[in-house]
């Protein structure tokens, strides 16, 4: 760790939910830098941080508790930047941001004055979307220019796993498995997060198998934007399979809407 690192780093305290104050502030700049968090940086420890903080310690191989301890805070140091004084200047002055890191400080954006803020406390509420229609050749989305309520390390993230898990299907099915992810957002039975409902444990196949990570190509950024921009091909589905391959028998048992390529959605 490098003195910079040292000093900008958190205090010896577990965090964890529920808890305020400075070294919250710090969890959450960490994590929305790795693009894990895409609430507001408000040093509250609510749900939202919680299933952050519980996918970063799945991805990054560590025990899975919601803790942030001595390990777990070693590891975002190692993984992350945090500049303090620019976080506490923004929340100084009322800027509740949602976008740290990736960029350099001034080209970072905030929600808008009339965009509701993630309601964290609840966790149960539905994420509402405000989400303009993004040009069908922009496929490069910056950390100033993505649709509203969604960050760039979202897109990025739902994109790998539009690629890992449904390269070779027709786009409308492509489209169809963003559209799952982001159902399962707004459902109150998934995690609230892009990531957490891609990370959720053995939720999809291609982040078991590794693939998860392979580059994806534009069709599935395309597809991406066109499921967040409103095209749900599904019917609202929150789950889909491979009737060749699955093996899990419960399934079958979920309500079908229909196939789309290989896939069967189900509610």
């Amino acid at each position: 760790m490098t003195e910079e690192q040292e000093l900008n780093a958190f205090t010896g305290q577990v965090i964890q939910h529920g808890a305020t104050g400075e070294d919250v502030i710090e969890l959450q700049a960490r994590l929305q830098y790795l693009g894990f968090y895409n609430g507001n940086i408000d040093g509250v420890f609510g749900w939202g941080t919680y299933w952050a903080l519980r996918n970063f310690q799945y991805e990054f191989g560590l025990e899975i508790d919601g803790l942030a301890g001595a390990t777990t805070k070693q590891k975002l140091v190692n993984a992350s930047e945090y500049d303090r004084q620019f976080v506490k200047k923004q929340i100084e002055s009322g800027n509740k941001f949602s976008h740290y890191g990736g960029v350099d400080n001034s080209k970072q954006s905030q929600p808008s004055e009339n965009q509701s803020p993630p309601n964290e406390q609840n966790n149960q509420g539905t994420q509402q979307q405000n989400t303009p229609e993004a040009p069908e050749a922009d496929l490069e989305p910056t950390a100033v220019n993505v649709p509203q309520g969604f960050s760039q390390n979202d897109i990025n993230l739902m994109a790998n796993a539009v690629y890992g898990e449904s390269r070779g299907e027709p786009y409308e099915g492509q489209v169809a498995v963003a559209a799952v992810i982001l159902n399962r957002v707004e459902s109150p039975t998934f995690p609230n997060t892009v990531s957490g409902v891609i990370f959720e444990p053995r939720a999809f196949t291609a982040v078991s198998d590794g693939q998860i990570w392979l580059t994806p190509n534009d069709t599935a950024k395309r597809a991406v934007l066109d499921a967040i921009n409103g095209w749900d091909p599904t019917g609202e589905a929150s789950y889909y399979f491979n009737p060749d391959t699955a093996t899990s028998g419960w399934i079958w048992t979920r309500p079908q809407i229909k196939q789309i390529g290989k896939h069967i959605f189900c509610k």
